[in-house]
């Protein structure tokens, strides 16, 4: 899937003596923070000379005015297109819909893509996943079509939630963005509108995402409560701490800046380790799929690897990861999608031998746990 980079504007820094001025106020919070730390390395530091630009490039907001915008006219049209696209391409194959229901915080309404078998089973009859999009403000991509349309065939109902800091609806909820926290409830919230539809069974309802959205689905599996029996997080985001350390200020600032965060790890710890599933994989209850690529150039392998680790030692008998060495380039970010790979012309899948691998490993897993090929509408009750 597309995954869209966003690059947050700095704010404007018309004097160096402004620069000097918040170096030095930050320095000043540290300095009382590690009052205990040795007084002359204290010195040592105030005495070392800033340098202007080093401090610029440096500079993170925490202030949610300064949050990432774009242009929302063109996002709107862009999304508009797409759903035409989806809407052309399922005819005669699927059911496509565009529907909308109230997120379980309360405040939105979360737009979705629901897509279905043209003929459904009776009451309880067919198997149902929420497949979650990634990007730091990202959608649901053409590009997925093919691989929905292989989901539907195979007895799923599909869900795809526009969960808030999506794009494409306009600057309210682009900016309403909380990674990890409010978007997850958006995101399970899903639940509750198929639970509307008498021919999904609520028993059998699995979860699936990838990049961000594979965050979003660990995070909603590690919960201490969810409705999910079954889910696969591929090339997953893992460690908020590490990963804005590793990725640096540019990264950083599409954080800090969220109205329900305001801030870095270093300031506020406890939010960021709850926010990162690393941190929470001895919740897990449900069998879990992880797919990563030692050659993702977004969620680098050695953020990966982590969970890759944490979870072949503490959930062996739970969780199932496969690590697919170089395999071949996905259309971003090298291994990042490497089973996302599509014509986006044709609307067909452009397989390598790792992308069968991955989907067939993925089909089979779901299958297993929740068996979308059984029509238990048609279930004679025993005597």
């Amino acid at each position: 899937m597309r995954s869209r980079s966003w690059v947050s504007r700095l704010i404007p820094v018309t004097t160096t003596a402004a620069i000097f001025a918040v170096v030095s106020s930050v320095s000043g919070q540290q300095a009382s923070a590690g009052a205990g730390q040795d007084a002359a390395a204290g010195r040592q530091r105030a005495e070392t000379p800033m340098k202007p630009e080093r401090a610029r490039l440096l500079y993170v907001s925490d202030d949610p005015a300064d949050h990432s915008r774009t242009d929302f006219k063109a996002d709107v049209e862009e999304k508009r297109a797409a759903d035409e696209r989806y809407a052309k391409a399922s005819q005669g194959v699927l059911d496509f819909q565009k529907i909308t229901y109230r997120s379980s915080v309360g405040d939105m309404d979360i737009p979705a893509y629901l897509f279905q078998p043209l003929k459904k089973r009776g009451p309880k009859g067919h198997a149902a996943m929420i497949w979650v999009h990634g990007g730091v403000h990202g959608n649901w991509g053409i590009n997925m079509f093919p691989f929905v349309k292989d989901a539907v065939e195979r007895g799923y109902v599909v869900i795809c939630p526009e969960y808030r800091g999506s794009t494409g609806y306009g600057e309210a909820h682009h900016m309403a963005i909380d990674y990890g926290g409010y978007e997850v409830d958006d995101t399970i919230s899903a639940v509750q509108y198929l639970k509307t539809l008498p021919h999904v069974d609520e028993e059998r309802v699995g979860i699936m995402g990838w990049s961000h959205g594979g965050y979003i689905t660990l995070m909603s599996v590690f919960r201490d409560k969810h409705p999910f029996k079954a889910a696969a997080a591929m090339v997953p985001v893992t460690n908020l701490v590490f990963r804005l350390s590793y990725k640096g200020p540019t990264y950083q600032r599409q954080f800090s800046t969220q109205s329900r965060i305001k801030g870095l790890p270093f300031e506020k710890r406890d939010l960021y380790i709850e926010r990162s599933p690393l941190y929470h994989v001895d919740k897990l209850r449900v069998p879990l799929l992880v797919h990563v690529a030692t050659n993702d150039t977004d969620v680098n392998y050695v953020e990966d690897q982590q969970i890759v680790d944490a979870l072949r030692s503490r959930k062996p008998d739970l969780a199932e990861t496969k690590v697919y060495v170089d395999p071949v380039p996905g259309p971003t970010s090298v291994g990042h999608t490497f089973n996302r790979r599509v014509n986006l012309k044709t609307l067909e899948r452009e397989d390598s031998p790792d992308q069968r691998d991955s989907w067939n490993r993925t089909w089979t897993f779901f299958e297993w746990q929740l068996r979308p090929y059984e029509d238990r509408s048609q279930v004679t009750p025993s005597r």
